[in-house]
């Protein structure tokens, strides 16, 4: 797409907002600062009659649901946060997760069997109608020759070139913002662009999805959270995906909350902490954990109400380094220990290094106190992330690309937490999960594991260097005269091994 075409696509999607009231609504006029007020009013003398019907929410998912993936994404997204934007808003924009307009049955059964290179009834015994659309693809309810109830997901007609539009777009508004916008420039806005743009395509290809659905689900199995469906890999395709059958109700359907024996309380807690074990435990999570891809079905026989993700797409990936800063920060936050959150922030290199780490673990002080000991439905999350966003401006904190589905998956979660159980407290919710990982990762008895294993690397290493052979020119220990000082250092590796344990087994019996 060029960049003409880009910008007559942006200058499109800007007219459609503000034909449809939707980029600074009346409705929210009385709440807003002189300079937004008469802004709005100016954008209203283009509102045309679509400006009169609905609600903010409903124009606005009117709006989104034209402009293609990206901007479904973005109200995917809204949708969760009906603490921030409030209930009606949120409520409008629910159908755009999975109630989107359906593609004909006939197109998506020879899309299945172009992938399959052979007829349908050589895998399926039914093949349905359309159960769910989404922005990329629709899910159609199946059942195997062997009588396996399975979900198919195929991509929708020409999604890519859409896509390859909206990215298009999305990079044009970046620049944009990054050169006209100082204060924008901070957050990266390309970098962060090009993380949407990423995730966009590599939900273009199906197969990606099936083996990170394959993936986290193995992981999601040494955690009692939630699950994921099993893949039939006869079934995948690049266009294509079958997955079994996920029981229960999607909780976008209200009537997923109303199932006999559910405890809300402690849905939205596994909600929470099935995220977090994801991201901490494994450093692998699932990054689209909207309403509508999260099935929840009743208890049965005294266990508690399974949750069943689907839809595999994104997927955030953290390494060691951004796992142990992430659970030491809010580690920090759960023992309200600001001066240790703000040396992660520094150590991290969150906060440039010039900038006062007093200073900052005060800032962070003053937004987290007075969220503690109140009922979360006491908290404003919107005059919270206000507050946030304000800290990272003063301490010039730039937005990191490689955190920036982590966050987005954090805020999306909490909100579907906060849907279900109002009263959701997420600090209350993380503790388990956060203290379990710095009991196993930061324990006397971790840091005897990683010197030992550092000693053992270190130990190999000299061990290929002492049988190397040497270059004419080059002085080097001759193997068998390395062999007594391998033996030393292992010896010294033990020992010191023995007395960190022998430290360890002292500490734990006068505990």
């Amino acid at each position: 797409m060029s960049r003409v075409a880009a910008c007559l696509r942006l200058i499109a999607t800007g007219w459609a907002l503000a034909r449809a009231d939707a980029l600074v609504p009346r409705e929210v006029e009385p709440i807003l600062p002189p300079s937004a007020r008469l802004a709005g009013r100016v954008l209203r003398l283009f509102a045309g009659s679509a400006a009169r019907k609905g609600r903010p929410g409903e124009r606005l998912a009117r709006v989104l649901e034209r402009e293609g993936p990206a901007a479904i994404k973005m109200g995917q997204f809204l949708s969760t946060r009906a603490d921030i934007f409030g209930a009606a808003f949120a409520e409008d924009l629910s159908h755009l997760k999975d109630r989107l307009p359906a593609f004909p049955l006939e197109v998506a059964k020879a899309e299945v069997a172009r992938g399959l290179g052979a007829p349908l009834d050589t895998l399926y015994a039914r093949f349905d109608a359309s159960i769910a659309a989404a922005s990329l693809a629709q899910a159609h309810a199946a059942t195997l020759l062997d009588g396996t109830p399975v979900a198919v997901k195929v991509l929708r007609p020409g999604v890519e070139r859409q896509v390859a539009r909206d990215s298009a777009a999305l990079r044009l508004a970046a620049s944009l913002a990054e050169r006209l916008v100082p204060a924008a420039r901070r957050l990266r806005p390309r970098e962060f662009v090009e993380v949407v743009i990423r995730a966009l395509d590599l939900e273009l290809d199906l197969r990606f999805e099936a083996a990170g659905c394959a993936e986290l689900g193995e992981a999601m199995k040494r955690d009692p959270y939630m699950r994921a469906p099993d893949v039939v890999w006869d079934g995948v395709g690049k266009r294509f995906l079958t997955l079994t059958w996920a029981p229960g109700l999607a909780l976008s359907d209200p009537a997923a909350l109303e199932q006999p024996g559910l405890d809300r309380k402690a849905l939205a807690e596994a909600v929470t902490r099935g995220f977090l074990a994801q991201a901490l435990d494994h450093g692998l999570f699932h990054a689209d954990l909207h309403e509508g891809n999260l099935f929840v079905s009743a208890p049965v026989q005294g266990e508690g109400a399974a949750i069943v993700a689907v839809d595999y797409g994104i997927l955030g990936r953290l390494g060691p380094a951004e796992r142990k800063y992430l659970a030491e920060i809010l580690y920090g936050f759960l023992n309200r220990d600001y001066p240790r959150v703000a040396a992660i922030h520094f150590e991290a290199g969150y906060v440039p290094a010039h900038q006062d780490r007093d200073a900052f673990a005060q800032a962070l002080r003053a937004v987290g106190e007075p969220v503690f000991g109140r009922d979360a439905s006491d908290v404003s999350m919107g005059r919270l992330l206000a507050q946030l966003f304000e800290i990272t401006a003063l301490f010039d904190m730039a937005l990191r690309p490689e955190l920036v589905l982590l966050q987005k998956t954090m805020v999306t979660v909490e909100g579907v937490a906060r849907r279900i159980d109002p009263t959701h407290d997420l600090w209350a919710a993380a503790d388990p999960v956060v203290r379990r990982w710095i009991a196993r990762e930061l324990s006397p008895a971790a840091k005897v594991r990683d010197f030992a294993d550092e000693a053992v690397r270190a130990i190999k290493a000299l061990a290929r260097l002492a049988e190397t052979p040497a270059a004419p020119t080059v002085a080097v220990v001759q193997p068998r005269a390395a062999w007594p000082l391998l033996w030393f250092l292992a010896g010294a590796a033990v020992a010191t091994l023995a007395f960190a344990a022998g430290l360890f087994a002292a500490g734990m019996g006068s505990t």
